[in-house]
């Protein structure tokens, strides 16, 4: 089954750090643009960050300057660096593909259909 494993996710204070992962399982990233999501309880999924295969990054305004997307394309993993993290960071994180970054970050957000391979997620929470 293609789909992608995120992992990472954990307990965090305010203020502190964590790093995730998101690797494809079934199938390469080749020149996909691969899009972090986010869900709180009782809130849409949002997007939060995306990469596409030759490096450009787009971030919800809520995280410039805390988190920063990069990518291993040869070893098919993307990761999300999560700094400076707030209370409305947690949640359940996701990835998924998507056909550009901009759909990845748009407001509204887009259906979910709209996105391939989703994995089962990692959870964020963040608490004192």
């Amino acid at each position: 089954q293609k789909q992608f494993v995120e992992s990472g996710g954990g307990l965090v204070q305010p203020g502190g750090s964590l790093r995730l992962s998101c690797t494809a399982s079934g199938f390469t990233l080749d020149y996909h643009a691969i899009g972090w999501f986010r869900q709180a309880p009782g809130k849409e999924r949002e997007g939060v960050s995306c990469i596409t295969s030759d490096g450009h990054t787009y971030y919800r305004d809520a995280v410039k300057g805390r988190f920063t997307v990069s990518g291993d394309y040869a070893k098919s993993t993307v990761y999300l660096q999560m700094n400076n993290v707030e209370s409305e960071d947690a949640g359940v994180y996701y990835c998924a593909s998507a056909i550009g970054c901009m759909v990845v970050v748009s407001q509204p957000p887009r259906p979910m259909y709209e996105f391939d391979y989703w994995g089962r997620g990692t959870q964020v929470a963040v608490s004192s």
